[in-house]
Parts: structure tokens; C-alpha cells; sequence
């Protein structure tokens, strides 16, 4: 198994649940999947007269993947409501209900959903083929402080932190592991649908093809840039860094629910002061607020790389997608490198 090459720097001090919160009372509405949420905030994800396939994804890109592989064939929505952080999220008795009815659920793994073991035990849905999608991924461990983090978090909401997960769940954000993970879900679908199999065969080829045209365009941008270091808001990105030589310096740890304290903040604003950073990555579902501090503090500017958790109802709109954005992080990536 490899070994994460993530910093993250120091005391965490949580905050679970208020980014959400403050979202929603700014008025800024933001969309994990392309449905919106029912006013309990679970995923519009019931039944359908279609007769087709009914697949459940548990967060944005096991959504779009789903999506991508099933066609036509399957009507595929997804649980985590507009504006809520993924790590965070718990089902409702009506998203209970929707995965009862379902014929496939597609999660991510790896620790990133940590209610599935236990719904899925409390499902009487004989039917139900679950897809974990990083399966067969060679998984990166957590950096020691995000490790931490996460066992502070569980003893801190009376659960036993010998259960936390040690690998970081990201994967997705290399294309060579969207890949794997589209293949784990056409396994699924099939399994679901036999008569499909031509269908999400076929449409695995063309999105696995994508990814491996994503990859290139990443292998080749990134190799000429001078720069290696990126000062992110949280440790979400540590297997497109180990997939492309980049290291990642996270202002928060694996979950993106913390911050600082006023000590580490000053040793981040040191480090982008010494190693020259120019730009800050903060993220569509989290608050800027300890971004724009530090980058004030240091000379730096903020902009945005997306860890496709959620996308906004403006981005899915114009047709963002997994690769889009993908795309649109390489941008960022590119001008923050140079």
C-alpha cells in the first residue's frame, strides 16, 4: 500500500456541521448531485414509473460515474443534499426508505461514507447490489495529523476511535482511479441488469477512455511546471498529488469541517512565505474565511480546486461534470505551479 505524501499542519480544532449552516444562511445554495433535496433534506430519490434500473449514488462523483455508466438504462440519483458537506452527512428515515427501494447503491469507500456498514445492516432490501467503487484502488494511508483528526473527531461524538478509517478516502481525484472505480461500477450494474451488459460495457470504454485522456493531459501539463507544493483547505488531494509528483500541504485535515488554531495558522503563513506560494486553494463546500486569512497574511491570493464532493446548481447548469472540472483544476493547478 502506498504511503500518503500529505502535510497537514497541526492542532485541529473541529467545527462539524456549521459550514452547512452558514452556507444556508448565506443564501448559497449549493448541489451535491443534479436533483435537489426534499425539504427533509433527503435525495428526491424515490421510486420512478420507468421501469428502469434504480441506482442510489451516496455523493457527487459516485453520482456521476453512475451516471455515465448506466445510460439510459438506469434513473440514478444520489443522497447528499444541496449544501451539505459529504464527510458530515447522515441519512433521514426517507433516504432509509429510498435505499429500500433501491436496485443498486454505489458508494465511494474507504472510509468516506462512515454510516454505510450500518445502514446497510438495517435494510431488509434482499434485492440491493452495492457497489464499493474504490474496492480494488491502491489506497493511500492517512497522514499521521489527519489521523488524529479523524480519532479526535469520532472520541469527541462518543464513537470508538479505534473503528476511524486509516486510508484516505479521495481517491476519485486521480483519473486513473475514476477509471478503476467506473469499472467496479459497471461490474455492479451488470450484476443488477444482465441484459444491460452491452450497454454499460460499451459506455465504460468510452469514459474509461476519457479518464485515460485526462490523465495524459495532467501527466503532460504538470511535468513542465517548476513548482511542486500546494497549500490546499483541506487533505482531499493527495492521490492526484501522488499521481503527478505534487505535495500537498492541507490547512485542515481529512474531513473539511476544521481549522486552525491561531499557532498553526501562523507556521501555514511561514511556510507559503518561504516556499513562495502565489495562490491558496480553497473549495466549493467550504467556507473561504481561513483561506483569505492566510493568503492576506502572506501576500498569496485564493482560488478554487474542487474535490468533486458537490458541485454548485450553476456549475451543473452548464454541463460541469467530473472531467470539466477536472479539467478546470488542472487550470488552477497550471497557474498556481508556474
Amino acid at each position: 500500500m502506498n504511503k500518503s505524501i500529505s502535510k497537514s499542519f497541526g492542532p485541529i480544532v473541529s467545527r462539524r456541521g456549521l459550514l452547512a449552516a452558514a452556507a444556508i444562511g448565506a443564501g448559497t445554495l449549493l448541489a451535491a448531485c443534479s436533483k435537489p433535496a426534499g425539504q427533509d433534506g433527503a435525495a428526491a430519490t424515490t421510486a420512478t414509473d420507468s421501469g428502469k434500473l434504480k441506482v442510489v449514488a451516496s455523493f457527487y462523483a459516485m453520482y456521476d460515474f453512475a451516471q455515465k455508466i448506466a445510460g439510459d438504462r438506469a434513473e440514478v440519483s444520489c443522497l447528499v443534499p444541496a449544501g451539505t458537506e459529504p464527510h458530515d452527512w447522515e441519512p433521514s428515515t426517507a433516504d432509509l426508505r429510498s435505499l429500500e427501494e433501491a436496485d443498486v447503491l454505489v458508494y465511494n469507500g474507504a472510509g468516506m461514507e462512515h454510516w454505510v456498514d450500518d445502514t446497510l445492516k438495517s435494510l431488509s432490501n434482499s434485492k440491493l447490489v452495492t457497489v464499493e467503487a474504490s474496492k480494488d484502488v491502491d489506497l493511500l494511508e492517512l497522514s499521521a495529523e489527519a489521523l488524529e483528526e479523524e480519532k479526535a473527531e469520532h472520541a469527541e461524538h462518543g464513537e470508538d476511535p479505534s473503528e476511524v478509517s486509516t486510508t484516505d478516502p479521495h481517491c476519485w481525484l486521480s483519473p486513473t482511479n475514476a477509471a478503476i472505480q467506473m469499472r467496479a461500477i459497471a461490474d455492479g450494474l451488470i450484476s443488477a441488469d444482465p441484459d444491460g451488459k452491452d450497454a454499460y460495457e460499451a459506455n465504460y470504454d468510452k469514459w474509461s477512455a476519457e479518464a485515460a485522456k485526462l490523465d495524459g493531459e495532467f501527466s503532460q501539463a504538470i511535468e513542465k511546471l517548476p513548482k511542486r507544493d500546494i497549500v490546499v483547505s483541506h487533505e482531499a488531494f493527495g492521490y492526484l498529488c501522488h499521481q503527478y509528483g505534487l505535495n500537498q500541504m492541507a490547512i485542515e485535515g481529512i474531513e473539511a469541517d476544521a481549522e486552525p488554531d491561531a499557532q498553526t495558522m501562523a507556521k501555514i503563513v511561514e511556510f507559503v512565505k518561504q516556499h513562495d506560494v502565489k495562490y491558496i486553494f480553497s473549495e466549493e463546500l467550504v467556507s473561504p474565511k481561513v483561506a483569505q486569512a492566510i493568503a492576506e497574511a502572506s501576500g498569496a491570493q485564493v482560488e478554487e480546486l474542487n474535490p468533486l464532493e458537490g458541485l454548485s446548481d450553476e456549475e451543473l447548469a452548464a454541463g460541469a461534470d467530473y472531467f470539466s472540472t477536472m479539467r478546470k483544476n488542472l487550470e488552477a493547478l497550471k497557474k498556481a505551479l508556474a
